[in-house]
Formats: C-alpha cells, sequence, structure tokens
C-alpha cells in the first residue's frame, strides 16, 4: 500500500473512477484540488519529467478542443505560463508518491510504479460525458 497525493478536477467522473481503483488497490489517497493548488512553475513542471510539451495538456480542455491552444507548438515556458493562468489546461491527474510525480493516468505506468488490482477494464483519462458526447456527435 503507497500513500497517494492525487490532484484531481473536483466532480470529475475520470478522476472519481482513478481513485476508486486506486483505493481497490489498497492505495491510501490524499485528494487535492489540482484548480485550486497554488502552483509555482517549478512545482508544476516536475510532474512532466521527460514527457514533450504536448503531452502536458488536458487533450479534453475547451481551449485545447478547439484549437485555441496547440499544445505541439508551445515551448515549456510558454506552456507552464498558460497552465498556471489556467488550471484547467493541465493534463489531470496529477500524482505525487514515495517521491515521484507523474502526470495523468496511464495504468500501466502506475501500475509498474505503485502496483494496480487486475480489473475487466482499463480507466481512462478523459470524463465520461466528454466520451460519451464525442461518440453520439461521431
Amino acid at each position: 500500500m503507497a500513500k497517494v497525493i492525487f490532484y484531481e478536477k473536483p466532480g470529475c467522473g475520470g478522476n472519481a473512477r482513478q481513485k476508486l481503483l486506486l483505493q481497490q488497490s489498497g492505495h491510501e489517497l490524499d485528494v487535492r484540488d489540482l484548480l485550486s493548488t497554488p502552483w509555482t512553475k517549478e512545482a508544476l513542471r516536475s510532474f512532466f519529467g521527460a514527457r514533450p510539451v504536448s503531452q502536458w495538456f488536458n487533450a479534453a480542455a475547451p481551449r485545447v478542443k478547439a484549437g485555441e491552444v496547440r499544445p505541439d507548438q508551445l515551448d515549456a515556458e510558454a506552456a507552464l505560463d498558460l497552465m498556471l493562468a489556467e488550471p484547467l489546461l493541465i493534463r489531470r491527474p496529477l500524482l505525487e508518491c514515495e517521491g515521484r510525480r507523474e502526470a495523468g493516468f496511464e495504468t500501466e505506468l502506475i501500475d509498474a510504479w505503485i502496483g494496480l488490482k487486475p480489473q475487466a477494464k482499463p480507466v481512462s483519462e478523459g470524463c465520461p460525458r466528454e466520451t460519451e458526447r464525442e461518440s453520439s456527435n461521431g
């Protein structure tokens, strides 16, 4: 069992499923509000490791989906400035455990890191309402 700091968007269905999977796997969660945390560039940057800047962003954020924010065209400094001004752009959840930080919920990575109980269906990063809306709009 590990103690995981879990930064979420309150009310996000995807984050709720992710938290449940972690808890069912025996982990203790310290849940925090991603949107109201007073981030610094250094603290936020530490969650992204060697990932390309485009993978730092929440692909479902309205400004990303609308093409107003183009993560693939930003450098690290500009990306962090945007995310500090608009935390909804930050890929979530942000996870911290055992001195390591990660962004997003990649089940294979998390399983190798702290362990997850096997389940029939993988947990995704997206909010279910967004996925259902996109499917029905075809």
